[in-house]
């Protein structure tokens, strides 16, 4: 195996616990390191990464992250990334800038399109076209339209990070990472400050590409199915063009702090009594690899915070100093880290949360940690392990990053993948009477000086300095410009635009690997499901293969809760665990939870039924466990469903303040999602419940809520017995058991005896109602950015889209809406979505600098798609793009999941297939004729606009009465 395609191999194991054989490679001529993971998982992965240092925070790994994917030496197209979207069935296409590293992984089912995706970037990364006019598309620019037009800054990383520096949750871990490390790389933004990103200049832009984007400084990565030996040809066919360098990419070590720090910072709020403070107390901990240590460290940080009973969690929010915490372990940098802290403080109170937490942590080290809460986690950990669901994300890429934590330091990257003898090495020494954690407590965080205390206050004035700063740049920059030189800087504006809106030549085009829409499946993807009625419920079973986990879903009725209870549904749902039982408090049965189970918990879910039109909404009552734990599984789902004990006022005001702090916190990471679910409640009703539950409505209602229970608990507690009694309820219950067929024969029993304790009542399903909202809504919140949305119910105005609007709407998410709101607009992102149940078409734009001009976008999308001429190839890209939407790879547990969902909305399999053979038969006739629903968007569509009260302002200065202000945060 000694030179194999330009490779030696270094080491070849076989690592039991995945059941994967791991190699490990260098590239002889370049240094190149490849880690190539072999085993029969479909989901095929690729990662290359680079160690990324910043030296300033101006965001050049981030603005050259995507900048790279804007085309490349053999892809000479703009955005070879969007256009190898239109025609792959990936199950993952991305790219991430990390502290000190930016990865490029890839994931795939399908041989072919893995091996186009693979291509694509190895090219994007080595042989890029970033020429001055991606630095200013994706980077910085100043813009100049017209010579008596307002000089701005745009950029997409620049509207992007103005949206990342709006939300104060990402700034106090920013800030509180940079407090540790001031001396080096990691006391700078990776993704950028946006006062420090115009500082960035072009050469420095394209040195930092030159000097780490080569193989010497590359970490590449291989997992899945895929022929191994193939894997090094094809990375060679790249590598062998280059000679080995010294990238200049180490990172230094922080020296040690003789005593803790405090540091202060501010964020911007409407006022300072509304949004309260945070504070976060940090430590540097040390760069030890040994996997042992870093798998006590984690179990230590699970044990101190992991859930609602964790001994220093519990002591803050026991507290009332704050709302919630927050905090955890970090071993992905150099040197890990400990951080803990809360959020919804008086900032004045930040010195007393800092003397609990070490009073705490010293009572823990002194008189011992709760032996069960030790047990939970060891379980808890070891299932999460074995069990290695990592939802949509591929596991191959969750390996890949564990790698990483080491492998990028120049340690062993397979020791992280190794669980099994490091998990038993902790469990032995804590069973031989190691206090080991206790011990961590004491020499990792009591005695180590390297600590700081960052606090964050709300400052109405805040935002008024980012502007003032932002404009001040403007302005001394403007104050350079006499005529001549600002015609110029129209002329390279206009260009810049220009060099935008130019189609790529089809010769450019040709050139982007795709599938052929014979490389695809005609035929839908089958879940298999039996479906009886066993006691008065429906049972769906699914005979698949999970390894020996048990997973059971209970979809209890949401529609036997009357209308105005249904923004207490997810408080409910959180109090099933966190509120304790008849027999358990809740810190007992949280512990037995995690020792005995893989998991329990609950959420709700609403759609509406695409045969009927009706509502569907039910809570959603998740565990799972081995098959050996079954029975303790049943036990604990009936003694919580049935003795949970909602009579703890304490309790349920701290879920009620960390639930409307958490919602408060995600309204800007999620404006977006916040406009959209506005807008779809005022034509929908299962959007409209939603809304209650989850939306703006519940952000009000929570925030009332917290006086009720202050000053009138009784009526409260009454709410919520009507809940728990409308709720739990066997009478119109469905269970959903995903398991093989042989585990199916054993649980059954167990299960028939847990469903035939529960009550059955029979009730009358409520009817729910729609928003009464008019006209359009700006919804107020300090941000830098804007969030559009507008929508419009179709099926109001007799326009269905059969399933070619699919592959539609992907070509306008991508070719249209993602080209003017992004690209040419700055924005973040873009997208549009379609309800074939509901017959709502919204379309939204995240981290946006415009508001006005993004609706004008979306008005002009019916102008766009009956005057564009499509030719077969654009049109067969969208398509396959399309039918990997619709094949998304699942994990056993999500396709049971997925198969219950479709039973409660009457999704059948031949439906299924009807809407696949309409997208397969797309042809450009469906484009223009999704025209009517463009413009029906455009002449009756409703808007909702999370942003600014100044950017809120000025749009109704100019189109007067467009937003009715409601001020949110």
């Amino acid at each position: 195996m000694t030179n194999l395609y330009g490779f030696e191999l270094l080491r070849d194991e076989f690592i039991p616990e995945l059941n994967t054989r791991a190699r490990l490679y260098r590239h002889i001529k370049t240094g190149a390191e490849l880690l190539s993971l072999e085993n029969d998982d479909e989901n095929k992965c690729f990662g290359i990464t680079f160690r990324t240092p910043p030296r300033d925070s101006t965001g050049i790994a981030h603005i050259l992250e995507h900048s790279v994917l804007c085309g490349s030496r053999k892809y000479p197209v703009k955005d070879p990334f969007f256009t190898l979207v239109k025609g792959s069935v990936h199950t993952f296409l991305n790219a991430m800038t990390y502290p000190d590293k930016t990865t490029y992984p890839v994931a795939s089912t399908n041989l072919k399109d893995f091996y186009n995706l693979i291509d694509v970037y190895l090219d994007a990364v080595f042989f890029p076209r970033i020429t001055p006019e991606v630095l200013k598309q994706e980077g910085w620019h100043f813009e100049l339209p017209a010579p008596d037009a307002p000089l701005t800054i745009k950029g997409v990383v620049y509207n992007e990070m103005k949206g990342a520096y709006s939300s104060p949750d990402g700034m106090l871990y920013r800030y509180s990472q940079q407090s540790l490390f001031p001396d080096t790389t990691y006391g700078h933004s990776s993704g950028g400050d946006p006062l420090s990103i115009p500082d960035l200049t072009y050469e420095a832009f394209k040195r930092f590409h030159e000097t780490l984007y080569h193989p010497s400084n590359a970490r590449i990565f291989f997992y899945g199915d895929d022929p191994p030996e193939e894997r090094l040809r094809k990375l060679d066919e790249y590598l062998s063009q280059f000679e080995r360098i010294d990238p200049p990419s180490q990172i230094e070590k922080q020296p040690r702090f003789s005593e803790p720090r405090v540091l202060e910072y501010t964020f911007s709020a409407a006022d300072e009594s509304q949004q309260k403070g945070m504070v976060m107390l940090n430590w540097l901990l040390d760069d030890n690899r040994d996997p042992t240590e870093l798998m006590a460290r984690e179990l230590l940080g699970y044990i101190l915070l992991g859930n609602a009973a964790a001994p220093l969690r519990k002591a803050l929010i026991d507290s009332g100093l704050g709302e919630e915490v927050i905090g955890g372990y970090e071993s992905d940098l150099l040197q890990q880290t400990f951080s803990v802290g809360m959020k919804g403080i008086d900032p004045a109170n930040a010195g007393q949360v800092e003397e609990l937490i070490l009073r705490t942590l010293a009572e823990l080290a002194e008189q011992g940690i709760d032996t069960e809460t030790i047990a939970a986690a060891f379980n808890t950990f070891e299932f999460s392990l074995r069990e290695n669901n990592t939802g949509s994300f591929p596991r191959g890429l969750v390996l890949m990053l564990r790698a990483l934590s080491t492998w990028l330091y120049d340690d062993d990257p397979i020791a992280p993948l190794r669980f099994e003898a490091p998990l038993a090495a902790v469990q032995t020494a804590v069973k031989n009477g190691d206090r080991l954690f206790e011990r961590m407590i004491g020499e990792l965080l009591i005695n180590n000086p390297h600590r700081t205390r960052v606090t964050l206050r709300p400052d109405p004035e805040h935002a008024a300095r980012l502007a003032a700063a932002e404009q001040a740049r403007i302005d001394a920059f403007a104050t350079t410009l006499d005529e001549a030189k600002r015609a110029a800087l129209v002329a390279e504006t206009q260009a810049l635009v220009e060099w935008q809106q130019t189609p790529d030549p089809p010769e450019a085009l040709a050139t982007i690997p795709t599938l052929r829409l014979s490389d695809l499946d005609r035929t839908i993807k089958r879940i298999p499901t039996d479906i009886d009625e066993r006691g008065g419920v429906t049972l769906l079973r699914h005979n698949l293969f999970t390894n020996g986990i048990v997973y059971l879903d209970l979809a209890f009725d949401l529609r036997a809760v009357p209308p105005h209870l249904l923004p207490y549904v997810p408080l409910f749902a959180r109090a099933l665990t966190e509120m304790g039982t008849a027999t358990s408090d809740f810190v007992r049965l949280l512990q037995r939870i995690g020792r005995e189970t893989g998991g329990i918990g609950a959420a709700p879910m609403t759609a509406t039924d695409l045969v009927s039109g009706q509502s569907v909404g039910r809570l959603m009552v998740r565990g799972k466990s081995t098959l050996g734990q079954a029975g303790e599984l049943f036990r604990l789902l009936g003694e919580i469903l049935l003795t949970v004990n909602l009579d703890n006022c304490e309790r349920f005001k701290q879920i009620v303040l960390r639930s409307r702090a958490n919602r408060e916190s995600s309204l800007i990471p999620s404006g977006n999602a916040y406009a959209r679910q506005r807008l779809a409640a005022r034509f929908a009703p299962a959007e409209w419940a939603e809304e209650q539950m989850s939306g703006v409505s519940a952000i009000f209602f929570l925030r009332e809520l917290e006086q009720r229970v202050q000053h009138d608990w009784p009526s409260v507690l009454a709410d919520l017995e009507a809940v728990r009694t409308a709720l739990i309820n066997r009478h119109g219950l469905v269970a959903n058991l995903t398991l093989d067929a042989s585990g199916q024969e054993t649980i059954m029993p167990m299960l028939m005896a847990f469903l035939a304790e529960l009550p059955d009542v029979p009730y009358t399903p409520v009817q729910w109602s729609v928003s009464s909202v008019d006209g359009g809504e700006g919804l107020i919140i300090p941000a830098q950015v804007n969030y559009v949305a507008k929508g419009v119910n179709l099926h109001a105005y007799g326009i269905r889209p059969s399933g070619a609007a699919m592959v539609v709407l992907r070509h306008l998410r991508i070719d249209y809406l993602l080209d003017r709101i992004r690209i040419q607009g700055g924005a973040y992102g873009a997208g549009g979505s379609y309800d074939r149940s509901t017959g709502l078409f919204i379309t939204t734009s995240y981290r946006d600098p415009n508001l006005l001009r993004t609706l004008d976008v979306y008005d002009e999308m019916a102008t766009f798609l009956r005057e564009t001429a499509l030719d077969p190839a654009t049109v067969e890209r969208a398509i396959i793009g399309t039918i990997g939407d619709m094949d998304a790879y699942q994990l056993p547990d999500a396709k049971g999941y997925t198969a219950l969902v479709r039973y409660l909305t009457s999704v059948s399999d031949e439906y299924r297939q009807q809407i696949r053979d309409e997208v397969l038969a797309t042809t450009p006739a469906d484009f223009v004729a999704f025209a009517e629903a463009a413009a029906a968007l455009r002449d009756h569509g409703h808007v909702a606009v999370l942003g600014s009260a100044e950017a809120i302002e000025a749009a109704n200065r100019e189109r007067p009465g467009l937003l009715n202000p409601v001020k949110v945060l």
